[in-house]
């Protein structure tokens, strides 16, 4: 090669790199078999603990010892990575993540998207904007039809969960789900008809013995009228899956909306919340307070946790101009100019005044019960609701612990709760920098403790100590965008 060409292969290579946040001394580093010791950064372990000039060793994919540097004692021959001047944290974990259905470039949903190739391109983006692991919901999985035949749709995300693909999330499914007809996820057609459909309690029994066979993460229900446009599961119904589920010792997660049905469900044993449990106008109540005080105080089903999923609406209250994150470039390396203006960045600047007050209004409301409910004893874990075309797949888990942190948390708190705690809910091994997790960990250029926007500012990503190839793929994405775009 000419030195001529070798001189612009290396500016194209940088300019890669810098479009997708790395530097090219850092994207070097060296990973594979044997040891390797990074060392210098300020470490966000995720339990709560930061550590000032730490050192931290990887082997075989996983963290093998954490400490503080010239205090822990290293095995020799090891390589050394100096990341002075770095923060590192882990990587996050979904837990309400509804991917596979969109195709990114072309903006479209559908059933015949949903593919293992497709998945794991979501699972790609998700490992590009540091997040190690997501539970995906109503996924398109073969389900018992409640007629007395199947629904033929395969088994890719029970299949996917089984594989450990580099530079990809690990997957875990929540499966079909389950709602009465027509009444589960909605936003776009080839989702409507994915969960169970049930209106009877024999249906219920029937549908929970098929469902648990696939081994889903939890259960997911639908407990939402929309507005009083849909029937919706009735206290019965719902009492009926949190039986039929706790006799296989599944626990069950439920987006609702209303606060009575909320206090039925805690009632119940219901363990999770798909958004907060009380919302839409609603205050948690003293009463519901109570419940969840009782249920942990009697250690029946004390694990309870919530994915607030205020992102959309945290975003809303910047409406009426054009808030920086739109220009952000961790978002312009993964979705196209077109997308972003056309599902963001325009309709945020054509809200009004008024709409924006109401936002504000409304996201402070629910904010208020997210922290009461989360001080009575229920967790707070990160779930973006990602998939649909306006829920930018990755960049939305950075935009939610923004929106925790607006909603009253602190940086630290936050991060806890998309590491740590999400992983300990989804039971993944992952979410800590400590001996024995998998070596999942974000290298920053900024120190999100100061600005939680800072996890932002990614300069690298590892998963199970291999660096993801985070260059390679935005110059995937941007020419996928540019061929679109010519169509």
């Amino acid at each position: 090669m000419s030195q001529g060409k070798r001189r612009r292969s290396f500016v194209l290579a940088a300019s890669i790199l810098a479009m997708a946040g790395l530097s090219p001394a850092l994207a070097q580093t060296p990973s594979g078999l044997g040891a390797t010791v990074y060392e210098g950064a300020r470490l966000i372990t995720g339990n709560g603990d930061a550590i000032e000039n730490a050192v931290f060793v990887v082997e075989n994919g996983r963290f093998t010892a954490v400490g503080r540097r010239g205090e822990l004692p290293l095995p020799a021959g090891v390589r050394r990575v100096d990341l002075t001047g770095k923060t590192v944290m882990p990587t996050m974990v979904d837990l309400h993540g509804h991917i596979g259905f969109q195709n990114i470039p072309a903006g479209t949903m559908s059933k015949e998207t949903f593919t293992r190739e497709n998945l794991i391109d979501h699972l790609q983006r998700l490992a590009f904007h540091g997040v190690g692991a997501v539970v995906s919901i109503g996924d398109l999985v073969d389900r018992s039809d409640m007629k007395g035949g199947r629904t033929g749709w395969g088994d890719v995300p029970l299949r996917v969960r089984e594989e450990v693909v580099p530079g990809a999330a690990l997957f875990r499914t929540a499966g079909a789900g389950m709602a009465w007809p027509g009444s589960g996820a909605q936003g776009h057609p080839s989702r409507v008809d994915i969960a169970y459909p049930v209106a009877t309690v024999e249906e219920v029994r029937a549908a929970v013995a098929d469902y648990v066979r696939m081994k889903p993460a939890f259960i997911k229900i639908w407990v939402d009228d929309r507005n009083g446009t849909k029937q919706t599961l009735t206290p019965p119904l719902y009492r009926a899956i949190l039986d039929e589920a706790h006799k296989y010792d599944v626990p069950v997660a439920v987006h609702n909306v209303k606060q009575a049905d909320a206090k039925e469900l805690v009632r119940g044993g219901i363990e999770g919340w798909l958004h907060v449990p009380v919302r839409q106008g609603e205050v948690a109540d003293d009463e519901i307070v109570a419940l969840v005080k009782d249920r942990v105080a009697r250690n029946d089903r004390p694990m309870m946790w919530m994915t607030p999923s205020m992102i959309t609406a945290w975003m809303n209250t910047q409406g009426g101009g054009h808030p920086t994150f739109l220009d952000d470039p961790l978002l312009r390396a993964t979705y196209s100019p077109a997308d972003i203006e056309k599902y963001w960045a325009e309709p945020l600047a054509k809200m009004t005044a008024e709409q924006v007050a109401r936002a504000k209004r409304n996201f402070d409301s629910d904010a208020k019960s997210a922290m009461r409910l989360r001080a009575a004893g229920i967790r707070v874990v990160e779930g973006t609701d990602t998939g649909q075309t306006r829920f930018l797949i990755g960049y939305f888990n950075h935009i939610d612990l923004e929106a925790m942190v607006a909603m009253g948390l602190t940086p630290g708190e936050a991060i806890v709760a998309a590491t740590r705690d999400g992983a300990e809910i989804a039971k993944i091994n992952t979410g800590l920098v400590a001996a024995g997790r998998n070596a999942d960990f974000m290298v920053l250029d900024a120190n999100p403790l100061e600005s939680i926007s800072n996890t932002r500012k990614i300069n690298q990503v590892y998963l199970r100590g291999e660096e993801v190839p985070r260059a390679a793929y935005a110059a995937k994405w941007q020419a996928q965008f540019r061929q679109t775009a010519t169509r």
